[in-house]
């Protein structure tokens, strides 16, 4: 799942969702040296990543894909269920996403020098681009996959995966809900766990 998934499945606690959006960038073990629930928020965000990449609504949406994306399929999927989230934001959420992305930038900036360098640096372009909100449209996530595009040199032919959202926009929603269902039960049902380690 993408950064607005990861964040909304962090719930209330501020420290998980810490970990939750720093996890990409904690290699390994790095994690056991981050205080407890800042060290849940990171193994969450694992556990999500391995739940979403292994669930078969997620293999069943990324055979959609057109072959062009090969193994970046999972990247654009991940992509097409945020803007699904964002876009629905208010069946999950009694927050308007504009107020719930505010909040949540202030508070990771506020908590910033305990991240690694690479989310310290990646944080002003989520604000400045407000990705959270901006998934939301279409053309935000056209310009999400130009951007991907470019960062692999033009190898992942990402920029071209609007039309496959497009083509087949009404059957990625049907999987998102379905799938979400499961995600947000699983991540309650692993955050409670964590915590109880």
């Amino acid at each position: 799942m993408n950064f607005l998934a990861h964040l909304y499945l962090s719930k209330n606690n501020k420290n998980i969702l810490i970990g939750n959006f720093i996890a990409d960038a904690v290699k390994g073990k790095d994690y056991k040296k981050y205080p407890k629930e800042i060290k849940a928020g990171i193994l969450l965000h694992r556990g999500i990543d391995h739940f979403t990449d292994t669930h078969p609504i997620v293999k069943k949406s990324k055979r959609r894909l057109n072959l062009r994306y090969r193994h970046y399929k999972g990247v654009i999927i991940d992509i097409f269920y945020d803007h699904y989230l964002a876009k629905n934001w208010h069946h999950y959420s009694d927050i308007p996403l504009e107020i719930y992305a505010e909040n949540v930038y202030a508070f990771l900036q506020e908590n910033s020098e305990i991240f690694p360098e690479k989310m310290q640096k990646l944080l002003p372009y989520m604000v400045e681009y407000n990705w959270l909100v901006n998934n939301a449209s279409i053309e935000g996530i056209e310009k999400i996959l130009a951007g991907m595009n470019r960062q692999s040199k033009g190898i992942s032919k990402m920029d071209l995966a609007i039309e496959d959202l497009l083509k087949h926009y009404d059957e990625f929603e049907l999987d998102f809900t379905s799938f979400f269902k499961e995600l947000m039960q699983f991540s309650e049902e692993k955050t409670t766990n964590l915590l109880l380690k």
